[in-house]
Order: structure tokens, then C-alpha cells, then sequence
């Protein structure tokens, strides 16, 4: 049997992670975390004291930057690239529940 866990543990997006815990889990450094918020690609939220937060879905974004800048992408660009894949994402999304609620029998298209 497992322990009950809190619900927001589950939560994708609740802040569990510290700045330092955030660097270590992703391979990076808190100046790389700090970069990104400063591109505007993640906003961590704040503790009472101050400190940054970082969510599980933050961290994954952290690491898909980390990749492309590994491969040799300027940080912008890579933010870029990272924000534009996410807008096509949600656009791609958004098509097909307007495509269903319409009743279009047709399937969506191979992306």
C-alpha cells in the first residue's frame, strides 16, 4: 500500500524544486535557470522568502534548452525555438477540439 502524497506533489506544475535542486536534476547551473527566466522561456514562482521555485514542467523546458544549447544554439534562439514548438503545440491542439466539436470525420494530419 502506498502513503497518501499530498495532491499537488502529482501536480505538474506546483513549484516543488529549489533553484539548486532545479541545476542539479536538470545538469545545469542556477545561472543558466536565471538566464532562461530572463529570456521570458520560464518564470519560476516565489517563495515567501524569496527564493525561485521550479515546477516539474519548468524543469523539462529547462532541460530542452540545455540540449539546444549543448548542440550548439545561441541561449535566445534556443528560447525561441522552445516558445515557438509550445504555440504550434497549443495551435495544433486547439484545431483538433474545433475539428471534433464540428463533427469532421477527417483525421487529423501527421505532424
Amino acid at each position: 500500500m502506498r502513503p497518501h502524497t499530498p495532491d499537488n506533489l502529482d501536480d505538474d506544475d506546483y513549484p516543488a524544486y529549489t533553484m539548486g535542486r532545479a541545476a542539479e536534476m536538470t545538469g545545469t547551473t542556477p545561472g543558466f535557470l536565471r538566464s532562461l527566466g530572463e529570456q521570458g522561456l520560464i518564470t519560476p514562482l516565489r517563495s515567501e522568502g524569496g527564493h525561485r521555485r521550479y515546477s516539474r514542467y519548468q524543469l523539462r523546458i529547462a532541460m530542452r534548452a540545455r540540449d539546444l544549447v549543448d548542440q550548439g544554439t545561441a541561449i535566445d534562439a534556443a528560447c525561441r525555438i522552445i516558445i515557438l514548438e509550445d504555440q504550434l503545440e497549443e495551435a495544433l491542439r486547439i484545431n483538433e477540439q474545433l475539428r471534433q466539436s464540428a463533427g469532421d470525420p477527417r483525421p487529423p494530419a501527421d505532424s
